[in-house]
Formats: structure tokens, C-alpha cells, sequence
């Protein structure tokens, strides 16, 4: 079984006592700018085994009658459908989504700001919509001189342009579906609205990686410079920080770069009273502080370090993907010592294309192969053939390894299986054999009947967490049943035939 490297009650205590700190030090309003995810943060589950997706909502859930919610989205995103890659949705479809966890969760959040609005009638659509449903809608324009003219931004004429977002919370979090979205400068446009009235507030940062206290070299802050390849993020020391105290920090290029400015900023809006002294001290992350085993965490960070180079590689194939993002995520791979193979799914998946290639296995098209990890340690592989493709093979052969199926055992009658080939084949659709996500609803089917096939089902949880490779870019349905499954997948940049429609 897969070894633990997160305590997630140990983060939970200390996270909660830190920003309970930070609350009292600021002796009035917390305007707490959220980084990253608060809810489904797959990245830190896989580099941090044991971590809970959710940990992050449980530390505002210890407070919730101490907190509003405000959430971000650029008025640019909802023009130009920028997509949230993990879940595979809109940004302005996760602002929704958003909404509903928290309700789920207990913390109301019906405040959303549209940020750099220019007039876009996508974005005035969209306002309509979250009125309709009872959301208070907020919207920010772009502030002349942002942020380098501190006197012209802190000014009527800069933030005071925007309209403030009312909340009567001491604690206000402020987050948004990824980044760009002007969480900083409406949480410093809140701040100026504030002391305009007389209150006093305070900001702090909430943002998982990279982890200031450990080592720049750390697996997982080098983990967190493959996944935001696309910003060019990297680490750093934080000189602000190992000036002020002799300690080293690590912290990322913009906010390092930002800082100058930031603080001059804060002086000149709380008059002086509420300054950080560095990058560092604006954060109350305190991720590091939970795990428990360094080695378990090390591994699975090199791992994560190893899917973002495949992620690279077929996003670029693929066209949504530049080439820089791509040449810097391998770079980050070389530089780690690591390589492709060090992914022993890799190594399972091209044994397994090759096995079926030399065999015949698919005799009506190209042969593609997929290999699986179960998180017991054991691997299993399948190909495609005119009935299913890779992925739905290699998931109903998962199935019947942990069920203790015989592998020869049919889950799904031959019939359900011929049925739907000929409606797609009817429908004219470009491939006809069940992609994964078909593949599991014949499957959910056939259970009443087939008792092996329940059986089978009653295992698809344990599917979560396991790795899997494949030969080939998989399509939107198998896409669709890999990430619904919890499979941490990757895939060789290639497209399995010349039309680029995968199976």
C-alpha cells in the first residue's frame, strides 16, 4: 500500500493557530489572499501522500462565523473560456462550482468580483447570471499606472475608482478558480475602501507552494516550478526575508520582484502601520509543518516532477501548449536527475504496446497500449482492439485483478458492448470501439445481472490514486473516465493515428 508522508490533523492545528495569530496581530479586519486551491488540490495530494484535497476548507470551517468570501475571476477569462485544467471546466463554470462548495462546506460565498473589465459583453452575461442566482456582483476596472504609481494607485483616482466589495467579517478570503485573476489588487483596493472609513485591516497570503521552510533544492518546491512552467515561475531565497532575520526562506520570482512596490503600497495605505518585512512574512502557510515522513514526500514529488514533463509535451502536440513551457519542463526533469523511465508505468506501457503489436492484437487499426500501478504495488496492462479502447481495457482489467476476476470472466455481455458500436457507427461517430467513460456505463449496467460485474464495480474506488501510462494522447472520454476515477495518468505525445482521433 501506498506510504503516508502527510499528517493532515497535525497541518490542520497549526494552520488554524497561525492565522488565528495573524488575525490579532492585525487588530482588525484580515483581507487573507488565497493561492492555488482550497478545495480538490490534487496537485499537493500527489506530492504530498496523505494530504486531504480538502484540509485547506477544513481550517476555515474551524472558523466560519469569523468569515466572508470573496471570489475573483478577470473579466479576460469569461471572454476567452479559459479552462481550468484538472477539472476540465471554464473558469466562469468553476466560479459556480466554487460557490457550491463552499455552501456544502457551511460558509456562504455569494460576493464575486469581475476584475479588469473593459465593457466585455461575455463578462456583463455572466454578471447576469450570478444575479440572477442571488450573487452580488463587483466590477473592478484596470487601475492606470498599476501597480509601479504608488501615488496615483493609492488614490481616488486608483482604487478608489473600484467600488468596495461590502463585508462585515474579520476575516476575508479572497480567492478565484487560477491565477491572474486580481485577487492581490482587490484585497489592497478593500484595504484603501477601509481606512478610508475609518477601520483598520490587514493582508496576508495563504498559498501552498513553494514551501519556505524547506530547501530550495526540496523535490517539492522544484514540483511547484514544473507546474507553473506556463508562468515561469521559479524559486528563490527571499533576500527580504534572510536580511531581516539571518534565516533563509524560499519564496517564488514575483512575489520577490513584487515586494518593493507591495510594501511601499501597504505603508502608504494602513499609514504606516501594518508592513511586512518581507515576501516571506506576508505568508501563513504552514504545509511544511505537516509532513511526516521527508523520503515518501521526496519520491512522490520527483514522480509529480516527471507527469508535468509528459503534461508538457502532449499540451504542446496538442496546440494549447507553447513550446517554452514545454523545453523549461524538461529542463526541470534533467536538472532533478530524473527521466521519463523513472515513471515505471512508462517502461509497463511500451512492454505492453510491443507485446500486442508482435501478437496482432488489433488487426482493424493501430495498436495502442496502456499499463497500470495499483496502489498495492501490482501492474496490469491492456491494448485497444475493435470492442474497447486502451484505457477501457486496461481499467476492466484493474477491476478483475482487485476483484480476484478471473481474467478470461466477461463483465460486460457481448451484446450491450456490439449494441452500442453499431449506434455510434450509426451516428456516424469517428471511432465506434467504447472509450472509458461509455465503458463504465455498460459496466454500471450490466451489474444487476452479472454478479461479477458488481463485484467489479464495488472496486472502481480503489482505483484512485493508482498510476497509469499510455501509449498514445487519450480521447475526451477516456480523459473524462481517467480524471472521474482519481488515476493519475500520463501519456506519450503521440497521437494514435493521423486524424488525431485517439482510442
Amino acid at each position: 500500500m501506498k506510504k503516508t508522508g502527510f499528517d493532515n490533523e497535525k497541518y490542520l492545528k497549526e494552520q488554524t493557530r497561525y492565522i488565528t495569530e495573524r488575525m490579532q496581530k492585525v487588530d482588525g479586519r484580515l483581507y487573507l489572499e488565497c493561492g492555488g486551491k482550497l478545495l480538490f488540490d490534487y496537485h499537493a495530494q500527489r506530492i504530498l501522500p496523505g494530504f486531504d484535497t480538502n484540509v485547506k476548507m477544513r481550517v476555515f470551517q474551524s472558523f466560519k462565523d469569523q468569515l466572508d468570501v470573496i471570489i475573483c475571476i478577470s473579466s479576460g477569462d469569461i471572454e476567452h473560456r479559459k479552462v481550468r485544467s484538472d477539472f476540465g471546466i471554464t473558469y466562469d463554470t468553476d466560479v459556480f462550482k466554487m460557490i457550491s462548495d463552499f455552501e456544502q462546506w457551511g460558509i456562504s460565498a455569494n460576493k464575486v468580483v469581475i476584475t479588469r473589465f473593459n465593457g466585455e459583453k461575455s463578462a456583463l452575461s455572466f454578471s447576469d447570471m450570478l444575479q440572477r442566482r442571488g450573487v452580488q456582483v463587483f466590477f473592478h476596472k484596470s487601475i492606470p499606472g498599476y501597480p509601479e504609481n504608488v501615488d496615483l494607485v493609492v488614490s481616488d483616482e486608483g482604487y478608489g475608482i473600484n467600488p468596495y466589495v461590502p463585508t462585515d467579517k474579520p476575516v476575508v478570503v479572497v480567492t478565484a478558480p487560477g491565477p491572474g485573476s486580481g485577487k492581490l489588487a482587490t484585497c489592497l483596493g478593500q484595504i484603501y475602501h477601509e481606512f478610508r472609513q475609518g477601520r483598520k485591516a490587514g493582508y496576508a497570503k495563504y498559498e501552498s507552494f513553494p514551501i519556505w521552510n524547506l530547501p530550495i533544492d526540496h523535490p517539492v518546491n522544484i514540483a511547484y516550478e514544473a507546474a507553473t512552467a506556463d508562468l515561469g515561475d521559479y524559486n528563490q531565497i527571499d533576500p527580504f526575508y534572510a536580511s531581516a532575520t539571518g534565516n533563509i526562506a524560499v519564496n517564488y520570482n514575483r512575489d520577490i520582484e513584487a515586494f518593493p512596490i507591495l510594501r511601499k503600497i501597504l505603508d502608504k495605505l494602513t499609514d504606516g502601520k501594518f508592513v511586512y518585512n518581507s515576501p516571506t512574512d506576508m505568508g501563513v502557510n504552514r504545509l511544511g509543518f505537516g509532513i511526516i515522513d521527508d523520503a515518501v514526500v521526496r519520491e512522490a514529488a520527483r514522480q509529480e516532477i516527471v507527469r508535468r514533463y509528459f503534461r508538457s509535451e502532449c499540451e504542446y502536440v496538442q496546440g494549447i501548449g507553447s513550446k517554452e513551457t514545454m523545453l523549461r519542463t524538461r529542463t526541470i526533469m534533467e536538472k532533478s536527475g530524473l527521466k521519463p523511465e523513472d515513471r515505471e508505468c512508462v517502461i509497463k506501457a511500451e512492454e505492453a504496446l510491443q507485446d500486442a503489436i508482435e501478437r496482432g492484437k488489433n488487426k482493424n487499426g493501430k495498436t495502442c497500449a496502456a499499463a497500470m500501478l495499483l496502489n498495492d504495488g501490482r501492474f496490469v496492462t491492456g491494448h485497444n482492439s475493435s470492442l474497447l479502447h486502451a484505457s477501457s481495457a486496461l481499467v476492466i482489467n484493474a477491476l478483475k485483478a482487485l476483484a480476484g476476476i478471473n481474467h478470461e470472466i466477461e463483465l460486460i455481455p457481448f451484446p450491450v458492448l456490439d449494441s452500442v458500436r453499431k449506434m455510434k457507427s450509426t451516428l456516424s461517430e469517428p471511432g465506434i470501439s467504447l472509450n472509458l467513460d461509455e465503458m463504465l456505463i455498460c459496466l454500471a449496467m450490466s451489474a444487476p445481472m452479472n454478479p461479477a460485474a458488481q463485484l467489479a464495480l464495488e472496486k472502481l474506488p480503489e482505483l484512485k490514486g493508482c498510476e497509469a501510462h499510455l501509449s498514445h494522447i487519450p480521447s475526451a472520454g477516456d480523459s473524462k473516465g481517467l480524471r472521474k476515477l482519481g488515476i493519475n495518468v500520463t501519456s506519450e505525445p503521440k497521437f494514435p493515428s493521423n486524424n488525431s482521433i485517439s482510442f
